[in-house]
């Protein structure tokens, strides 16, 4: 693959039919979508200015995703919420394996590495269900 400069990877197709391009974008999207599939994983964090998007109504599907793309290769850098009650190894350890299925699945790219930053810890303020009650986040 070789880097455009737009931060596209171009790969020749395996028929020779023609050229393949993959925006560092959606590689991010993959993965941070594939993150957020997890249990145990309350969502993904992103900057300050992410967050006003949001709010905004504007939601950034790569928030906090970082991709490196290689020949070949990538290595992807998640920043992850997680839920209150969950072993963070064994949760960080499907995260790994489901955003390396879902990335070499759908790109044909070798996912070299996805490293993981546990950012914060998101927890239910009230159990019995009162909607007046808001949901806690800590960083």
């Amino acid at each position: 693959m070789e880097m455009d400069e737009k931060s596209t990877y171009s790969m020749n197709d395996i028929n020779q039919v023609g050229q393949i391009q993959i925006a560092d974008e959606v590689i991010a999207i993959i993965a941070g979508l594939a993150a957020t599939e997890v249990e145990g994983i309350a969502g993904m964090s992103g900057n300050f200015a992410g967050g006003i998007a949001e709010v905004l109504g504007k939601k950034n599907l790569s928030k906090g995703v970082k991709v490196e793309v290689g020949e070949s290769e990538v290595s992807i850098d998640l920043s992850l919420v997680i839920k209150f009650g969950f072993k963070i190894p064994e949760v960080a350890a499907n995260v790994q394996k489901k955003v390396k299925n879902a990335v070499e699945t759908m790109t044909g790219l070798s996912v070299i590495e996805i490293n993981l930053n546990i950012t914060g810890v998101h927890f239910e303020k009230n159990k019995s269900g009162n909607p007046d009650k808001e949901n806690e986040f800590f960083e």
